[in-house]
């Protein structure tokens, strides 16, 4: 079987969790995700498998869309709840919605991020997060990432006793992007410590919310013999790419890895979905050195 499950991760379970959990019920071992979602975070998780697994690499490079809140008033080591408060200052009066909205704006289009030291990018050959455990701070280059929109969803709560306010948010934002680091970044901008105080992914790969299965939902399809009903395919993950219809002389042309004619694409579209008798069997790229169509992902055995 190929294609792609739009899964719903619940939180208190890793990425690696549901991986091992699908194998189980699947009986596959050609399953991967696209893209971690930290344990205390809920949400969108597409899963590869069979053929599909070499696309979760495009999957991933797609924009992602998350909804969550933001508390002022206090800090935490891994920047969002999970971890131990660090900082604690009390917010006097509350930021009006227009301030939020100002303040947010700052945060939008192309910026530089500074990797958290709880996260799994390497320095020196060791995840920052093993630093952090033992206690180290290290130097951590800050990365571009581009920040679609970040706006209220809702109107802020305002804390009277704990002298918090909780800022709810949605953010359409590029691979790579911590939004708990959002958070703290914006806490920074008026001098407050801040946390990521919850956060639900929505949108990823090109799947939302509402199109996602549970665990227990996947189990039961695979019990019923109905997981074709619930596995969408290579068609469906791959439908932003243009597509054309081979023929049977450029399907044994495609079948044997060759190179088609650029005319293939009146556009000169960068990327190709090629799909024979209903079937996606390859992605062909743009080669404009050679002036033609060549290999980028192949799908063969897709049917």
């Amino acid at each position: 079987m190929d294609g792609v499950i739009a899964l719903y991760k619940e939180r208190g379970m890793t990425s690696h969790d549901c991986i091992s959990q699908l194998r189980k019920i699947l009986h596959m071992k050609k399953i991967g995700h696209t893209g971690t979602l930290d344990p205390g975070v809920d949400g969108v998780l597409p899963i590869c498998i069979g053929q599909a697994t070499k696309i979760s690499e495009l999957l991933m490079g797609s924009g992602k869309v998350y909804r969550g809140s933001i508390t002022l008033g206090v800090a935490y080591d891994t920047e969002d709840l999970d971890g131990r408060l660090i900082a604690k200052r009390p917010l006097n009066e509350p930021l009006s919605a227009e301030k939020i909205d100002e303040l947010l704006a700052k945060l939008t289009g192309d910026i530089m991020q500074t990797p958290p030291m709880y996260s799994a990018v390497k320095v020196n050959g060791h995840k920052l997060y093993e630093y952090a455990r033992k206690g180290e701070t290290v130097h951590r280059d800050p990365r571009p990432i581009h920040i679609k929109s970040f706006k209220q969803i809702k109107p802020a709560v305002f804390d009277t006793q704990a002298q918090t306010q909780t800022i709810y948010f949605e953010v359409a934002c590029s691979k790579g992007t911590y939004v708990r680091t959002l958070a703290v970044d914006f806490g920074k901008l008026i001098n407050m410590p801040a946390v990521m105080s919850s956060l639900t992914r929505t949108k990823s790969g090109g799947f939302d919310i509402s199109q996602c299965v549970t665990l227990s939902q996947v189990a039961q399809a695979a019990a019923d013999g109905q997981l074709k009903e619930i596995v969408e395919s290579l068609t469906t993950a791959l439908d932003q790419y243009p597509v054309y219809q081979l023929d049977d002389r450029h399907w044994q042309i495609v079948s044997n890895g060759g190179f088609l004619d650029q005319e293939l694409s009146p556009s000169r579209a960068p990327i190709v979905r090629l799909d024979y008798q209903q079937q996606t069997k390859a992605l062909y790229q743009l080669d404009d050195q050679k002036q033609v169509y060549r290999p980028f992902k192949m799908f063969l055995a897709n049917n």
